[in-house]
């Protein structure tokens, strides 16, 4: 999938503004996680196979469904492009686990499950679901 430069730089202009995020679901592509890590974001990716990933972000082994809280905890922002729909309530609940804001993208016509902001994106729709009480 290619993304336009002006929606992807939007996306990343969401989660620049979160000190520590973790992906859910990296798989192949790292091009998000990167750019954040080079705006001094500290980036923690997840997927439930092993990927390889940038040197400037942290990966870690987990599935979303059945997830190690400890690799949350001190997230500001939880993210994920793509989301299934089935994978929208466990997001949320790793994210106010964590206290930490979920935002994500989705495929095609797939709504969100949960109560949602949405943001317009040249890619899309970006979907925060507002979790954090700091």
């Amino acid at each position: 999938m290619v993304h336009s430069r002006r929606g992807f730089e939007s996306m990343v202009g969401y989660l620049a503004d979160y000190e520590r995020v973790i992906e859910i679901g990296i798989g192949r592509r790292t091009d998000l996680a990167r750019a954040l890590a080079e705006r001094g974001v500290s980036v923690t990716a997840t997927d439930v196979y092993d990927r390889d990933v940038p040197v400037e972000v942290q990966f870690v082994r987990d599935d979303v469904v059945d997830p190690d809280s400890s690799i949350y905890a001190d997230a500001d922002a939880v993210y994920a492009r793509n989301l299934p729909p089935e994978l929208h309530r466990p997001a949320l609940a790793v994210a106010r686990d964590a206290d930490a804001d979920l935002l994500f993208t989705t495929l095609g016509g797939d709504q969100p499950t949960i109560p949602v902001e949405r943001k317009p994106i040249r890619t899309g729709t970006l979907y925060i679901a507002r979790a954090r009480r700091k």
